[in-house]
C-alpha cells in the first residue's frame, strides 16, 4: 500500500506540477523571443527583454532555456502578438493576449475552445477593462515590504490591495514607478501594461463553474501568454 500511495502522489501531484511548469517555461520562452525580435537579443540594450529575463529568473527558468529562446529569436523571429476579445458564461468579459507564429490558426482554436465552454469571440469586451501599469517587486531583505509601502506613500503610487509588493499606476508612469522602486531598494520582477476590469461581476454558482472551466481551458492553450477577466 505504501508503494501504491507513493505512486498516487507522484501521479496526482508531481505530474500536474511538471506539466504546469513546462507550460510556464514555454510561455516565457515565447515572451523572450517576442521581446528579442522587437528590440534585439541583448538585454543590456533592450529594457523589455531585460524585464522578461528577470521574470524567467524569478520563476527558476534554467539559464540554458533562456539562452535557447534568444538563439531561436535570432534565427526565426518571435511570433506575432494578438489581443482577442471574448464573452464568457453569465455575460463575463475576457481578454486574451496571444503570442503566435500563426494568428489565423490560433484564433480558430480559441474560437473553438470558447464555443465548447459557453463563450464566444465578441468585439467590445475591451471597453470593460482599463489599461494599467503594473509593477511587481521582490524585496532584497526582510525590510522589503516596509520599504515598498514607504515608497508608495512617499510617491503616491497605489499598492495593489492583495499584496504590498504589487503596484499599479497610470501607463504613462510605468517607467518612473519602476525606477523609483529600484531606487527604494526593491528588485522589479516584472513591469508592464495589464488590463484591469472596470466593473467586476459576481456570477451565480452554475455560470461560475462553467466560467472557471473556460478560463482553465484558455489558460492551457500554448499561445495564450496573458489572460484577463472581470469575474470576482
Amino acid at each position: 500500500m505504501a508503494g501504491h500511495n507513493r505512486w498516487s502522489k507522484v501521479r496526482n501531484v508531481k505530474g500536474p506540477r511538471d506539466a504546469e511548469r513546462s507550460r510556464l517555461f514555454q510561455r516565457l520562452g515565447q515572451m523572450l523571443r517576442a521581446a528579442a525580435r522587437e528590440g534585439g537579443s541583448d538585454p543590456s540594450r533592450n529594457a523589455a527583454l531585460a524585464q522578461v529575463v528577470e521574470q524567467c529568473r524569478a520563476r527558476n527558468m534554467p539559464k540554458a532555456n533562456i539562452e535557447a529562446a534568444l538563439r531561436s529569436a535570432e534565427r526565426q523571429g518571435g511570433g506575432s502578438r494578438v489581443l482577442l476579445e471574448a464573452r464568457g458564461p453569465g455575460g463575463s468579459a475576457v481578454l486574451l493576449e496571444l503570442l503566435t507564429d500563426n494568428p489565423r490558426r490560433a484564433q480558430h482554436e480559441i474560437r473553438a475552445l470558447l464555443a465548447r465552454n459557453g463563450g464566444s469571440l465578441c468585439e467590445g469586451s475591451r471597453h470593460g477593462f482599463e489599461p494599467t501599469g503594473v509593477v511587481r517587486v521582490s524585496p532584497r531583505d526582510g525590510r522589503g515590504r516596509a520599504v515598498s509601502m514607504e515608497a508608495a506613500l512617499r510617491r503616491r503610487w497605489r499598492p495593489e490591495p492583495r499584496t504590498s509588493l504589487q503596484f499599479v499606476c497610470a501607463p504613462s508612469s510605468l517607467r518612473s514607478v519602476r525606477e523609483g522602486l529600484e531606487a527604494a531598494g526593491l528588485r522589479p520582477l516584472s513591469a508592464g501594461l495589464e488590463y484591469v476590469p472596470v466593473a467586476p461581476v459576481a456570477l451565480p454558482e452554475g455560470p461560475r463553474a462553467q466560467a472557471e472551466q473556460l478560463l482553465q481551458a484558455l489558460g492551457d492553450h500554448p499561445d495564450v501568454v496573458q489572460l484577463y477577466h472581470n469575474i470576482l
